[in-house]
C-alpha cells in the first residue's frame, strides 16, 4: 500500500511543528495553541481559534487506526458539535490512497444512537433541497434515491481537532438534516454557515461496528480513564462507577439522582433527583444469553432501566393508561438492544439505522425487508418516562416524552414489531421479535419460580393486551365499582383501580402514582410502546 504524501510546517501563532498527512488537507487545528489555520499554498494563515474540547471519554484518539472494506485509515481529525440536548463527535478518517499519485480519500465516522455510522462525501447531481423546504417525516428525494427526514437538528460547532478537508465555522449556527432509506443508509445534508448561495455538503454512510473495524490505537480503556475522574453524585456524594466509557447519563445507586456525565456547568455535572421506583426484575449488571434478528446467541449485560407510560387523551373518558418497562442491554460486538416488558408481554428490541417506507395505504400500514406492518392504533399516543436506573448512552432528561406509533408483521404465530419514536426533530425506528418470558427467564438464568412473576408483569389494561380472561375480570371490576367511583370522583386515588387490581405494592400501581395517575376504563385504545429508547440522541449524536 502506497504511502500518503506529508506535509511539513509550522503554527504561525505558536510555531509548533504540524504534520499534514494528506497534501490536500486545506485546514488544522493546532494541538498546542488551538488555532485554526488555512493553508494557502506552502504557508498556513490563522483564521480563528477552537474552543477547548469536551472531556466525553470516548474510545477514539488521533492516530487511531482501522480497515474498511479492505483499506486502510488513520483518524486524522475530529469535530465536536453541539445542539439543544448536548454534544457529539465527527471524526475525520484518511484513507490509503491505492497509488502514489492517487489522492487520499476523506471519510466521517459519527456517533449515532450508541453506535456508529461512517460516511463519505458524495456528489449532489441534482439540485437538492432547500432548508426551509425539509419537513421531519417527510420522503425527500435526494441524488435519485427515496429517503426519509428523519432529523432536522440546530447544530453549532464547538471545537475542532486536528487536520480537516474544510476551514472549521466555530460558533454559528446552522441546519443539519438527516436522512434514512430502506437500504440501511444515512444521509446527511450540512447547511453549513461557510455555504451562504452552495448546495449543502451531502454525505452518506452505514452503520458500523468499532470492533469490526480492527482499530489500533484506541485510547486505552477510556472507561477507566472515566472513573479516575473520582465522579461522586452530585446530590449525595456517592461514588459513580459507569460501565461504559460512551455513557452519557448514570443514576446514583444511593439516591437515584439522575447524573449527566459528560457535561457540566458552573455548579458541576447536570443533575436532577427523582423518586424511587421499583426493582426491576433483572438486576443491573446481570448477563443473559439471547439471539437477535436471527444471529447467534450471545451474551447480553443489562445496563439501564426505565419505566414508562403512555398519556391518555384528557379529553377522551374512555382513555387508558398503559404501563411498560425497558432494559437497555449492551454487548461489546453488537451494541445495544432493549428488552421490553409491555402489554403484549415480552420483546427484544433494536433501533434501526434505516427507517420502513411507506405503503399504498397510507397511514394503515409500512413496509420493511419484504413485509408489510400493519399499524396497531388508530392513532399515535404519548409516551413518558417516569423512572430510570443504571447508565445510558444518551442524555437522559425529565419525564422524557415521545410521541410513539406502532406497527406489527405476523405470520405462522410469530410477530415482528416497529415502532416510531419522535422527540423533538427527531425520529427513530425501532425493530423487534416477540418472545416469551420462559425464553427471558432462561437467557438470564432465573429460577422456575421466576417465571409466572415474569409472565404477570407483562400484563397491563390495555384492551390491545393478550390476556381475554384478565380484561373480562377487569371489566368486572369495574362494573362492580362503577357507582362507588362515581360518588368518590373527587376524592378518589386516581391509581385505586390499579391498586385493587395488581396490588398495592404492584409495578402497575407504582409506576401509575409516579405519572400522575389517571383513572382507566374499560373502552379505548390505550397504549404501550414495542420498545422505544426515550431520547436517544439520534442521527449522528
Amino acid at each position: 500500500m502506497p504511502s500518503q504524501r506529508r506535509w511539513q510546517a509550522a503554527c504561525p501563532n505558536c510555531g509548533a511543528p504540524l504534520e499534514f498527512a494528506s497534501a490536500a488537507s486545506a485546514s488544522a487545528v493546532c494541538s498546542y495553541c488551538r488555532s485554526s489555520l488555512l493553508r494557502e499554498g506552502e504557508a498556513l494563515r490563522k483564521i480563528g481559534e477552537s474552543a477547548e474540547l469536551i472531556e466525553d471519554y470516548s474510545p477514539l484518539q488521533l492516530g487511531a487506526s482501522g480497515r474498511y472494506m479492505g483499506a486502510g485509515f488513520t483518524v486524522v481529525g475530529r469535530l465536536q458539535l453541539g445542539y439543544a440536548d448536548g454534544q457529539w463527535n465527527e471524526w475525520h478518517l484518511l484513507f490509503e490512497a491505492k497509488a502514489q499519485a492517487d489522492p487520499a480519500r476523506s471519510a466521517w465516522l459519527s456517533e449515532d444512537n450508541g453506535s456508529f455510522v461512517l460516511g463519505f462525501d458524495a456528489a449532489l447531481p441534482m439540485a437538492p433541497p432547500q432548508a426551509h423546504e425539509l419537513v421531519l417525516g417527510a420522503s425527500q428525494i435526494v441524488a435519485g434515491q427515496n429517503w426519509q427526514i428523519a432529523a432536522l437538528t440546530p447544530t453549532t460547532l464547538l471545537a475542532a481537532q486536528g487536520e480537516l478537508p474544510r476551514p472549521p465555522e466555530l460558533a454559528r449556527e446552522y441546519l443539519v438534516a438527516e436522512l434514512r432509506n430502506a437500504q440501511d443508509e444515512v444521509g446527511t445534508l450540512d447547511y453549513g454557515p461557510a455555504l451562504a448561495g452552495k448546495p449543502p455538503l451531502w454525505s452518506v454512510g452505514r452503520a458500523v461496528r468499532i470492533a469490526d473495524l480492527a482499530m489500533r490505537g484506541l485510547r486505552e480503556d477510556s472507561s477507566k480513564t472515566l472513573q479516575a475522574k473520582s465522579l461522586a453524585c452530585p446530590s449525595c456524594g456517592a461514588a459513580l462507577a459507569p460501565k461504559l466509557s460512551t455513557s452519557l447519563s448514570i443514576v446514583c445507586a444511593q439516591c437515584h439522582t439522575v447524573v449527566e456525565i459528560a457535561t457540566s456547568n458552573a455548579a458541576g455535572l447536570a443533575h436532577y433527583e427523582q423518586a424511587k421506583g421499583m426493582e426491576p426484575q433483572l438486576k443491573l449488571g446481570s448477563l443473559g444469553r439471547l439471539a437477535v434478528a436471527g444471529g447467534p446467541s450471545l451474551p447480553w449485560q443489562v445496563l439501564g432501566y426505565q419505566e414508562r407510560c403512555d398519556l391518555p387523551d384528557p379529553n377522551d373518558e374512555d382513555a387508558e393508561q398503559t404501563f411498560w418497562r425497558e432494559y437497555l442491554l449492551f454487548n461489546q460486538k453488537e451494541g445495544f438492544v432493549f428488552l421490553v416488558d409491555s402489554e403484549d408481554g415480552w420483546s427484544l428490541v433494536r433501533p434501526l439505522t434505516g427507517a420502513p417506507t411507506q405503503s399504498r395505504n397510507l397511514g394503515a400500514s409500512i413496509e420493511w425487508k419484504g413485509k408489510t406492518f400493519r399499524r396497531r392504533y388508530a392513532q399515535s399516543y404519548t409516551a413518558k418516562t417516569t423512572y430510570v436506573l443504571g447508565e445510558f448512552y444518551w442524555r437522559v432528561l425529565r419525564e422524557e416524552r415521545a410521541l410513539v406509533s406502532d406497527y406489527e408483521y405476523r405470520s405462522g404465530g410469530k410477530r415482528e414489531l416497529l415502532s416510531r419514536e419522535q422527540t423533538g426533530r427527531e425520529i427513530t425506528w425501532s425493530w423487534g421479535r416477540s418472545m416469551d418470558a420462559s425464553e427471558v427467564a432462561r437467557a438470564f438464568g432465573l429460577p422456575l419460580s421466576a417465571h409466572a412473576g415474569l409472565r404477570s408483569d407483562a400484563s397491563s389494561l390495555s384492551s390491545g393486551g393478550s390476556g381475554s380472561w384478565l380484561r373480562n375480570l377487569i371489566i368486572g371490576l369495574f362494573i362492580f365499582f362503577i357507582l362507588i367511583l362515581m360518588i368518590k370522583a373527587m376524592n378518589e386515588d386516581d391509581c385505586g383501580s390499579y391498586r385493587d387490581t395488581y396490588g398495592e405494592n404492584s409495578a402497575e400501581y407504582a409506576q401509575c402514582k409516579r405519572s400522575g395517575g389517571a383513572r382507566i376504563s374499560s373502552g379505548g385504545g390505550g397504549g404501550g410502546s414495542f420498545g422505544g429508547f426515550g431520547s436517544s440522541g439520534g442521527g449522528h449524536k
